[in-house]
């Protein structure tokens, strides 16, 4: 495929990209003294930070201009940009549009960095705080913070139903020696304990067997995929380890008390892991960055989290879905795994975390999303043209790239260049969705440029701000010694796993990261 026209890049982003991406060397020596690691660490953060402006939005999706009540009001999201139709007439029809995304039947474009295990943390972890209120696309109904809502559910009353009551511990029980949350339904019912837990997606319209096998868990979607569902289950274990850890060692402690320490250090946990294990997956450079609480809380940028309308948009990553998943000897379809819990069971954490470690995902980009998820592209499409989201050329300069003149500045791909001109005409015209992913994936990245920008700016201005990592919290009074070791021992995904199955020690590989000598590949 002819490379991409690189000219209107910006100078100061090739620089800088050339440094961070060079070199490595320099770099091993900046992370091998702790002191300079430190520095560097907290002037990347701040360099990806200040991309944009910072935090509070002048707007939100509640009105277009500033008011008292869009800079408070959090039901609905921010927005970078204010609104802007795009000129030159009606915009190409949505379903013309969709065809820019479309996967050829068998024909997967795999990721160069990223395996399954990557879109599987992608989906449930951003699902905490991107939210769309299926009846007002314009509003968020998350907390919008990074609190495992996933797990404990989005309010108090919620989690109240999930958890046991005794030692601090969530609702579970065990199945092949394992352990995972109870069950949705008990003699073909919804379980009285569970009639005011959200309802799982789609269970209405649930195959019989799909629906015995629901677990009862704090969110409407965390049936919804094997890894989703496999996610919660081991952050559920981990959660009920770290209370038995924690009882052990405060005999005097209440249910109360031990549960809410345990969920203290496993929010920690989690943002560590997005910080040393998720975001250096995606990121290019030889630099890898680490959570460091004393140095947050002293840039401009530490402010309340609103997660904005673009954000939300940028992390529909359907691409990185393979179209069939390799589990053991078993081949089967993506559409098998979806609401399987039995299938998760039946193997257990271990081989289905080890199977998705162990199969490429597809790559961010042009004809390369699965039909399976096609109608939701159409849906994102639509979202942006209701609240009259600014060009993606808008969406450039706001990011401090130049506007692209030409579409070969967009993607090298022909295909995807030609449909981009027959559709829009003019490059000023595309939307902002559209140009997003018909961007190519930068070299050694997991995401194409500008979604690579953006992610780095939302993930740590959003990450950083957790008031766990606040310098007067983030202590041993609040996590006890034990649990601050635990957060600081723990730097990957790999680690809570290998704490929470019966054999730790068995041979096993969970990376978001491919490595080509262990794969298996499909039929």
């Amino acid at each position: 495929m002819p490379g991409r026209d690189t000219s209107r890049d910006g100078l100061k982003n090739k620089f800088q990209g050339f440094l961070l991406m060079h070199g490595k060397p320099f770099w091993d020596l900046v992370q091998a003294i702790p002191p300079l690691q430190r520095w560097a660490n907290g002037k990347l953060i701040d360099n990806a930070i200040y991309k944009l402006k910072t935090r509070p939005h002048s707007l939100s999706t509640l009105t277009s201009y500033t008011s008292w009540d869009s800079l408070t009001d959090r039901t609905y999201s921010g927005r970078h940009l204010p609104p802007k139709p795009i000129p030159g007439g009606p915009l190409p029809p949505v379903d013309d549009v969709v065809e820019l995304f479309r996967r050829p039947r068998g024909g997967m474009r795999v990721s160069e960095k990223s395996t399954a295990l990557f879109p599987y943390f992608a989906q449930w972890f951003t699902d905490g705080f991107l939210r769309t209120n299926r009846h007002d696309s314009r509003q968020n109904t998350s907390n919008h913070d990074i609190d495992l809502s996933p797990l404990y559910g989005l309010d108090r009353a919620t989690t109240r139903l999930i958890r046991s009551g005794e030692g601090g511990r969530l609702r579970s029980q065990v199945i092949n020696g394992e352990e995972y949350p109870p069950h949705y339904l008990r003699d073909g019912q919804v379980a009285e304990e569970f009639r005011t837990l959200p309802e799982p997606v789609r269970f209405k319209v649930m195959p019989d067997e799909a629906r015995r096998h629901l677990f009862a868990m704090g969110y409407d979607r965390a049936n919804v995929q094997i890894g989703y569902t496999g996610l919660n289950t081991l952050f559920l274990r981990e959660h009920n380890r770290i209370c038995g850890e924690l009882a052990r060692r405060n005999a005097h402690w209440d249910d109360e008390r031990l549960f809410q320490t345990a969920r203290n250090i496993l929010i920690v946990i989690l943002i560590k892991i997005v910080i040393e294990d998720y975001i250096n997956h995606i990121k290019p450079y030889h630099f890898d960055f680490t959570l460091d609480p004393p140095v947050v809380g002293n840039g401009r940028w530490y402010r309340q989290n609103w997660m904005t309308v673009e954000f939300n948009l940028l992390y529909r990553w359907h691409a990185l879905m393979p179209d069939e998943v390799v589990l053991d000897d078993r081949t089967l379809p993506m559409e098998a795994t979806f609401a399987n819990n039995r299938l998760l069971t039946e193997l257990g954490l271990a081989r289905v975390f080890d199977g998705a470690s162990r199969q490429p995902a597809g790559e961010i980009g042009p004809f390369n999303t699965p039909e399976s998820v096609l109608e939701t592209e159409k849906v994102s499409i639509e979202l942006g043209r209701a609240v009259e989201l600014a060009s993606y050329n808008d969406y450039r300069e706001m990011s401090g790239y130049p506007r692209v003149t030409q579409f070969d500045q967009i993607t090298g791909n022909p295909k995807a260049q030609r449909l981009l001109k027959d559709l829009y005409g003019d490059v000023d015209r595309v939307e902002f969705y559209v140009g997003l992913f018909s961007e190519d994936v930068r070299p050694h990245s997991a995401v194409a440029p500008m979604i690579g920008r953006l992610v780095g700016v939302d993930a740590f201005s959003q990450a950083l701000t957790n008031p766990l990592l606040a310098p007067n919290i983030y202590n041993k009074e609040t996590f006890t010694p034990d649990g601050l070791d635990l957060i600081e021992s723990t730097t990957r995904l790999s680690d809570v796993l290998r704490r929470n199955i019966p054999d730790p020690d068995q041979e096993l590989f969970v990376s978001m990261t491919r490595d080509r000598t262990k794969e298996r590949n499909p039929r």
